[in-house]
């Protein structure tokens, strides 16, 4: 099993983080019958203010620019990403054409 952890900004703008919570109150079946096809076993998708961390454990191949390709190769799992994109921008400092930033681990305790 293999951990990713991403982070991405919610838009400071009324009424986004509301919206944003209430649709992954009930996200779309079919997005995450995607997730779970294309590597992703656990998602967890934290909110601080306007910050999201998302963490995955994923099968230990999980390719996340080729898995999230085949994610959005479904034409619902695209419209939920679309709606999704209406919410989120990337952080600061995030590579150039990213949208969630890869956060690099800095301390484990076991």
């Amino acid at each position: 099993m293999k951990r990713v952890v991403r982070a991405l900004d919610l838009k400071d703008e009324p009424g986004v983080v509301e919206a944003y919570v209430a649709h992954h109150r009930a996200v779309w079946p079919e997005v995450e019958r995607s997730l779970r096809r294309i590597g992703v076993r656990a998602m967890d998708i934290y909110l601080a203010g306007h910050r999201l961390v998302m963490v995955m454990d994923t099968d230990d191949d999980f390719d996340g620019a080729t898995a999230f390709a085949g994610h959005l190769a479904d034409p619902k799992c695209r419209e939920w990403e679309t709606l999704m994109a209406g919410f989120q921008q990337p952080v600061p400092g995030a590579a150039p054409g990213a949208w969630w930033a890869e956060m690099t681990p800095v301390y484990h305790l076991e």
